[in-house]
């Protein structure tokens, strides 16, 4: 379930076609500084990368920021994405017509931050196209998997 400052914060983004600066701002400093993650509000979030086409590049940083910080080290059990936090993911992230290009940057974020991840993520980072991990990242991520 997503707060009421949220859903008029996605209402407004929504009528204007755009996220600029100032938005990002204000969903950072105010609407999600003292509410708690949640894969409801992470999948809203994530939407709206999808939904709107003209975004500020801070948007995207903060997205990736939020959702690597949730899916690995505030969601239980931290360091790990277990197999239903992947398929949650893959889904989130691929929904619509596929990945956006922060929901690719998620995903290999979020396979290179976490101590050990299920093959559902890595495959989806995999599938992707996202830009490949050096040999010796990719080596870490298979033999922590």
């Amino acid at each position: 379930m997503i707060g009421h400052e949220l859903r008029e914060f996605v209402d407004r983004v929504m009528d204007k076609h755009a996220i600029d600066d100032q938005d990002v701002k204000l969903l950072q400093r105010e609407i999600l500084a003292d509410s708690v993650m949640t894969r409801d509000v992470v999948d809203v979030l994530v939407a709206l990368d999808r939904a709107v086409a003209t975004k500020a590049a801070s948007f995207a940083n903060l997205l990736v920021a939020l959702v690597v910080d949730f899916a690995v080290w505030e969601s239980r059990p931290t360091g790990l994405v277990d197999r239903d936090k992947a398929h949650w993911l893959v889904a989130s992230l691929a929904a619509g017509e596929g990945p956006t290009p922060t929901a690719r940057r998620i995903a290999f974020e979020i396979v290179r931050e976490a101590d050990r991840c299920d093959e559902a993520l890595l495959a989806f980072v995999l599938r992707s196209g996202i830009a490949r991990p050096s040999a010796a990242s990719a080596e870490r991520v298979l033999l922590a998997s």
